[in-house]
């Protein structure tokens, strides 16, 4: 009985691992491309610099398919704590990855009307959209730490 709750938190982490990140990226690269259009209204020659800025949240889902691939060993017979571990990593690489995207689209789309408006603002925007980037990449660490533990 053991062994079965305990696979059934590690798949339940996995989906929410790949399936929130993944639900990130859709929403983020949404946002992003939503702003391009409008902004494609008034500038449609800087559509380059649109494309960069609305395809940055889509990492976002690759992160959650990265840490699937750094838990993927605790799935066919883990141990109790093994489970709890994808679990835990499951919601936090879900949550965080998230809101990563979510905000980090937000920061593109406001870069996208900008330059659409005429202003020269891709570089400082792609530094800007890093931010977000950064804990959804803090969420791979600490995947590859938990799962480095419960070995």
């Amino acid at each position: 009985m053991e062994t079965t709750a305990a696979m059934v938190m590690a798949y339940v982490g996995v989906a929410l691992m790949v399936g929130l990140a993944g639900i990130a990226s859709a929403v983020g690269t949404s946002i992003a491309g939503q702003a391009s259009v409008g902004a494609m209204k008034k500038n449609g020659g800087a559509f380059g610099s649109y494309m960069v800025l609305s395809a940055l949240p889509g990492s976002q889902g690759l992160y959650g398919f990265v840490c699937f691939f750094m838990v993927q060993g605790f799935l066919s017979n883990p141990t109790p704590l093994q489970g709890a571990a994808v679990l835990g990593a499951g919601i936090l690489v879900g949550i965080v990855n998230l809101a990563a995207a979510i905000y980090q689209a937000k920061v593109c789309a406001n870069g996208i009307a900008a330059i659409g408006n005429g202003h020269d603002v891709m570089g400082k925007t792609l530094i800007l959209a890093a931010f977000p980037e950064l804990y959804a990449i803090l969420t791979v660490a600490a995947t590859f730490l938990i799962s480095n533990l419960v070995r």
